[in-house]
């Protein structure tokens, strides 16, 4: 299967299909409301603004599956977002990221672009430790770590890189720029 044969549900519960999002360059992220990483809603904002005119979309997929960071209804994660954030960009429904209840979609992202560290930094080093003690092998598993865990899609559909939630957004403005 191809990324463009998936497809998710918006927040009103209608299927989307991802063949809607070819020829564009599209982020997928799982986002949380209530999580350190929120604030990245911003920058997320200001990069569709910036390219999405010229081809870009962001996918914000909401997941409640770390530590219950993001606990409303799929209508109060929107408010939210549109309030705080002024988001504009496609908000679909909460979703399972890993395990049996996961969106086949990630399945299929975490098989092109799996985990290879949160990088250096202060966040960095405070989300292995965390993760040491939830999971020792958390290193070996393409698994999704926490919220705001980032893929780019280029215009054919491939998956070209995965951000980790500690990863600087200037990083992923900057890869994001060379693909439009």
């Amino acid at each position: 299967m191809r990324l463009y044969d998936y497809s998710v549900l918006n927040a009103k519960g209608e299927e989307v299909s991802l063949k809607e999002y070819e020829g564009k360059v599209l982020l997928i992220v799982n986002t949380a409301t209530g999580c350190g990483f929120t604030p990245q809603y911003k920058e997320l904002e200001e990069m569709y603004e910036k390219f999405h005119n010229a081809g870009f979309d962001i996918l914000d997929i909401p997941c409640n599956q770390f530590a219950g960071q993001t606990p409303g209804t799929d209508e109060e994660i929107h408010e939210f977002c549109t309030l705080k954030y002024n988001t504009q960009f496609p908000q679909m429904k909460k979703s399972d990221v890993n395990g049996e209840n996961a969106l086949p979609l990630y399945g299929y992202l975490k098989e092109q672009k799996g985990f290879e560290g949160f990088g250096k930094g202060v966040k960095a080093l405070a989300m292995n430790a965390m993760l040491k003690k939830i999971d020792k092998d958390y290193k070996n598993n393409p698994d999704i770590k926490w919220n705001f865990t980032k893929f780019l899609v280029d215009r054919n559909g491939n998956v070209v890189a995965r951000f980790e939630p500690t990863d600087d957004m200037k990083k992923v403005m900057k890869q994001v720029e060379e693909l439009m």
